[in-house]
Order: structure tokens, then sequence, then C-alpha cells
């Protein structure tokens, strides 16, 4: 054997170092390091819970979170700006990493970053939850100093006091923290009259301030707590939420057909699927059902409500399961419900236009990709088969096949409902992990294909050639200038695709925007 044969720069294996800018990932191949404003974009969208197969949810966390806190006191501007950008357009399943980074661009940052941070509080803690949880991030960085007082007070004092009012009764008390408590501790000041008495109110200083209007809701509230019954009337009268209510007004039928009528927000609504089933409130045949399936599947309503497509996904993936992920609760699905939330699904979204491109989608279906993503009930190698449905609905030349140390074929279409696809695609035997096999198998067969799209955590570590030397060498033996998207599902600092070859691409998987921005990236518009 010459030995010298196995030396060389266009075929490696994945166990070597190809290229000088190569990291050892942590199955033990090499693959690219993403810079760090790509590893902030992942912590956004995926987040850090329940780490992945190589790392702990620790370990996972002080990983990113130190490429976070450098960011925030570097680029602190940036930072802010990218948080901004994720959270106000929806595009991550869950505010908690946007919040934490944000909190600690108020600490990290030079005077201009913090200030900026400060004055985006509001933008991305648009509700009391979120506010809760900020609070509790940034204690973990800084203390309560003039400009964090400033910027909760204005949180309080900016919003028109209906609002301020509905955020105080809807969310009394989470994490630890309660309104009375950032109340006391920013000190917001205030001219006005309803307002004054709505903070009066949180603090315990009045008891009911019913002669506002900007305050009925708080009325509302008070005669819904203190009622044993006739909870549906106080529902419509003062535009009650299901949270104002306490406890046996919600195994009152007649109270969520009230708030049905009022209108709840679509997540909510998602949320409430199995209880509104076991009141017999959905029957597949009833008109309510049908108003309740067209309101699921508004792309407006959705749009508007900021409904991510994961928390879509979990709600369709637990309603058709027919029984909750925690206790022992069970329901009959409705059908014309578990159509309306596939529906949904795709509708989240927003518009996709096809690319008119030969498309080719590889799940990687590993051992690593069966941990969840974003800490949910749902596993990578899930999460990616109905990321890729999404492109299998807008194309019409595509091919979908999953991968491991093997490639096998998939026959999914969106014909199928999004539990079958993710039964299915669980359902396939694990091993390790090659992420050159969607090209090198589309080279063997002289399959014609314009954009590769490969879901993937890039542990790959198996194959005799890397992933970027496989892509190349399909261009140059098919004569087609093909492109690489590489979709990530967890958020380490690893990815297949060349930074420096303008045919590939890294993008955070279940990022809203995704499907555009391959479409965009695979027509060449961007």
């Amino acid at each position: 054997m010459d030995i010298l044969k196995s030396i060389g720069l266009r075929r490696t294996k994945q166990t070597e170092q190809a290229d000088p800018r190569q990291v050892p990932n942590s199955a033990g191949g090499f693959t690219f390091a993403i810079d760090d404003m790509a590893r902030l974009r992942r912590f956004l969208v995926l987040g850090v819970d329940g780490g992945t197969y190589y790392a702990g949810a620790h370990e996972l966390a002080k990983d990113n979170a130190a490429v976070v806190l450098e960011l925030a006191a570097s680029r602190t501007a940036d930072v802010v700006a990218e948080i901004v950008a994720v959270s106000t357009a929806g595009r991550a399943p869950r505010q908690n990493p946007a919040l934490f980074a944000l909190a600690a661009a108020t600490a990290l940052g030079d005077e201009d970053g913090r200030r900026a941070a400060l004055a985006a509080l509001p933008l991305v803690a648009r509700t009391g939850t979120h506010l809760f949880l900020f609070a509790g991030y940034v204690e973990q960085f800084r203390g309560w100093g003039r400009g964090l007082r400033r910027a909760v007070a204005r949180w309080y004092t900016d919003a028109p006091v209906a609002k301020v009012a509905f955020q105080a009764v809807k969310y009394r008390q989470r994490e630890g923290w309660s309104h009375r408590d950032l109340l006391r501790l920013a000190h917001p000041a205030t001219a006005e009259p309803d307002r004054k008495a709505l903070f009066d109110w949180i603090c315990g200083r009045e008891s009911a301030p019913a002669e506002h209007d900007a305050l009925r809701i708080v009325e509302g509230f008070q005669r819904a707590q203190a009622a044993t019954s006739g909870w549906a009337r106080l529902v419509t009268e003062y535009g009650l939420s299901w949270e104002m209510l306490p406890d046996p007004a919600l195994d009152d039928a007649s109270v969520w057909e009230a708030l049905l009528d009022k209108g709840m927000p679509p997540t909510a609504l998602m949320r409430q699927l199995p209880r509104l089933t076991r009141l017999g409130l959905l029957a597949p045949t009833s008109s309510r059902t049908a108003a309740v399936a067209k309101r699921l599947a508004d792309p407006e309503r959705l749009r508007s409500g900021r409904v991510h497509p994961v928390n879509v996904l979990v709600a369709q993936r637990t309603y058709a399961s027919g029984q909750g992920a925690r206790g022992s609760a069970t329901w009959e699905p409705s059908r014309p419900i578990v159509d309306a939330l596939d529906a949904a699904f795709y509708a989240a979204f927003g518009a996709v236009e096809p690319t008119g491109k030969r498309t080719m989608l590889a799940l990687d279906v590993s051992g690593s990709m069966a941990m969840p993503i974003s800490g949910m009930p749902l596993s990578c190698r899930e999460a990616s088969a109905a990321l890729a449905l999404v492109t299998v609905a807008t194309e019409a030349a595509y091919e979908v096949v999953g991968f491991s140390t093997s490639l096998t074929p998939l026959a999914i279409s969106p014909r199928q409902r999004l539990d079958d696809v993710l039964r299915t695609v669980s359902g396939l035997p694990f091993a390790g992990t090659d992420c050159a096999l969607p090209m090198v198998d589309a080279l063997r067969r002289k399959a014609e294909i314009d954009t590769f799209v490969v879901y993937t955590d890039s542990e790959t570590w198996y194959g005799d050639i890397h992933p970027h030397q496989a892509l190349r060498r399909y261009r140059e033996r098919m004569g087609i200038d093909a492109k690489l998207v590489v979709v990530a599902m967890t958020s380490t600092g690893f990815s297949i695709a060349d930074p420096d070859d303008g045919g590939m691409l890294d993008v955070a998987g279940f990022d809203s925007a995704v499907p555009t921005v391959i479409g965009d990236f695979a027509r060449g518009d961007k």
C-alpha cells in the first residue's frame, strides 16, 4: 500500500482536520467554528434547556453564556439590536434567552450600550411574566441602580393605564416576583389619578379602584375572585381572561363558552384545547368547533399573536395524542381541531415563496438528534422533520432523506398529519453521524440537486470525507453550482458549512424565518 495516497486536501476523514479553521466537535470529528454573532442567534432561537447529547444543560448554558456575556460587554448595541429583532418578530419559541441576554447587556456594556438595552425593555418584556423573568435575570448581573429603576418604572408609566391594569391582574406573580415587588423597587411616579389608584391597589393601599374606567378590569377581577357562580357573565361584562378567574370557574363549560365568544388569544386557545374538548365544547360537527378551527389557522391572528411554529407543533402533537405530557388527563381529539393545528403550523411561518430549485432535504437521524429541542417534548430529529415539511409543502422538485451512518429515502409529504410524520421519523434506528452522506449519495446516483438542506447538530464524525469537501466534489463532477444550507438544531458552536464559501449558509433551526431564508438563499436573493 502506498501510504502517501492517504494524504491530501480534497478528501479527509472527518476525524481528521481538513482545514486549519476547523475545530474538534463534541463527537470527535472536525467542523467549522461559527462566529460569535451566529452563536448569539442560535442561543436566542434555540436556547440551552435540556442540553445536547454530548453536553448537559449546565455545561451548554455556561458555554453559551460565556459568548453572550462577552458580546454584551464588547458589542452591546449589536446584541441589543439582535435581541429586539428576534423577539419582536416572534422568531424564537421562548423569551427566556432574549431576556437573559438583555439583562446582561444592561450591566456589561458601555454607557450608551446599557442605555440602549434599558430602552429596549418594553419591546422585549411585553408581558408581566416577561418582566418578572427579566427582573430575576438582571439581579444575576447587577444591582438596582438609577437607570434600571427608571427603565422598570417606565414599563408601568409609559403604557396605557388599561394595558398595565390588564397585565397586573393577568400575571399577578411569577418566578418569585410580583408587581408589588417591582413597584417598590422602581418607585414609578405618576400624576394620573387612575394610574396612581392602580399602583395603590397593587401595593395594597387601596382595595377597589372602581371609580376609574381604565381600571374596570381590576373591578371585574375582584368580583370574579369573590364570586361562587356567575363567572361567565363577568367574563362578558369585564373582558376577563381565564387567568383572572378562580379555579372553580375553570370547570364551568359556560365560562369557556364566554371566553371563546370574547376571543381568546391564539396561544392561550391552543393551550386550552384539551380542557375545551373534555368539557364537550369541541364536538367534531358543531358550529363552535368550526369557528375555533378557523380561528386557530388564521394567519393574521397567528402573526399578531407572535405564535411560534414550534409551539404550534407541540400543541398539535399533544392534542392529537389525546393525553397530556404531565398528569393523567386524557381526551378524545376532535378531528377538525387536529387538522386546524396542522394548518396553523404551516401558517405560523408566514408566506413562503417556492424557489423552483431541485432540493434535497436531509434529516440527521443519528443518536445525538434524539435530544429534546429547547427543553420541549420534541426531539431534534422530530423538529427537523417538521421544518422540512414546510419546504416540502412549498417546492415541486424535492426529495427527503434521513441519514446517520447510512442514508434512507423518506416518503413524507404535507398530505400526512404532523404527528404521523413525527412518529415515522422518531421510529428510525439510531447510529453515528456522517453529514457528508447527502452529497456523496447524490453524486453516486447522479441526482441533480441545486440546494442541499441538512438539518443537523453538526456532531459529524463517521465518514471518509468532510461535508464541505463532498459538496465541492459534487459541484465539480456534476457541473452544478449546488448550495448547502445547514439548519442547526442545537445551540453549539459548530457547523459543517465552510464560512468562506458563499454557496454555504448556516442558520439557526426553528427560527420562524428559516424557510424564507432558505428560499432566498437558494434563489440567490441573499
